[in-house]
């Protein structure tokens, strides 16, 4: 079994979302008492919010950087960055480093082009929704992506993964408008919903609508244990 690295407490919530994911999902393929040999950096959620509330992202890279380089001392052969929004430094952190990065989007483009599927609804934090780190992977796999027109539905978001579902809290009021917010983007012709957010799954599930969901936590999670086992 390969060693992989992840760096997570972005937030916590998600984190332990991984760890459970990764193991029951080694667990399921080689039984007994196998689990997945990984090391976890967590970071204080507060000092990566600091960061990004700045737009100080030099400084969130060299945090991120300092943690892969501890992770791969420790004999990690794979990093996970367990969160959408950090990817928006993923292509400059695998330049930095000499072990893969399983990228978030590339894996999640991956699926929804085994389902032949051309245009999909991105819900996530502004900077995953609005910038290109995400779409721009989608793209290149000739993917369109849609994202909710109106500034108030995704100050929305934002908040409630800032301030809601990276602390755990779900609300049947906040799964009720994330439901609403679909529902329109499906309307708008997306033919599936990326939950580009880690925290997004504590609202919206499979069944929940009457497209595909691509839960990106299951997706990464899912590659992580091909990695390990390849």
């Amino acid at each position: 079994m390969r060693k992989i690295g992840l760096i997570g407490g972005i937030s916590w919530v998600s984190t332990s979302d991984y760890y459970t994911l990764i193991n029951k999902g080694i667990n399921k393929k080689l039984g007994g008492l196998n689990f997945s040999e990984c090391l976890i950096y967590s970071f204080n959620y507060a000092d990566i919010k600091k960061n990004n509330d700045a737009n100080d992202w030099d400084s969130t890279f060299n945090m991120l950087l300092k943690a892969t380089e501890i992770l791969k001392s420790g004999g990690a052969e794979a990093i996970l960055l367990c969160a959408n929004t950090m990817h928006l430094i993923a292509d400059r952190l695998q330049e930095a480093i000499d072990i893969p990065l399983i990228h978030i989007a590339e894996e999640t483009a991956i699926q929804i082009q085994n389902k032949e599927i051309k245009k999909v609804g991105l819900l996530g934090t502004k900077f995953t929704m609005e910038l290109d780190f995400f779409k721009g992977k989608l793209a290149a796999k000739g993917i369109e992506t849609i994202i909710p027109e109106s500034e108030e539905v995704k100050d929305f978001i934002h908040y409630t993964i800032f301030e809601e579902l990276g602390r755990g809290i779900a609300t049947e009021e906040t799964k009720k408008r994330y439901l609403e917010i679909s529902n329109d983007l499906i309307k708008n012709g997306a033919e599936g919903i990326i939950l580009g957010c880690t925290e997004i799954p504590l609202v919206i599930k499979e069944g929940d609508l009457s497209v595909p969901i691509f839960d990106t936590t299951l997706i990464h999670t899912q590659a992580a244990i091909n990695f390990q086992l390849a």
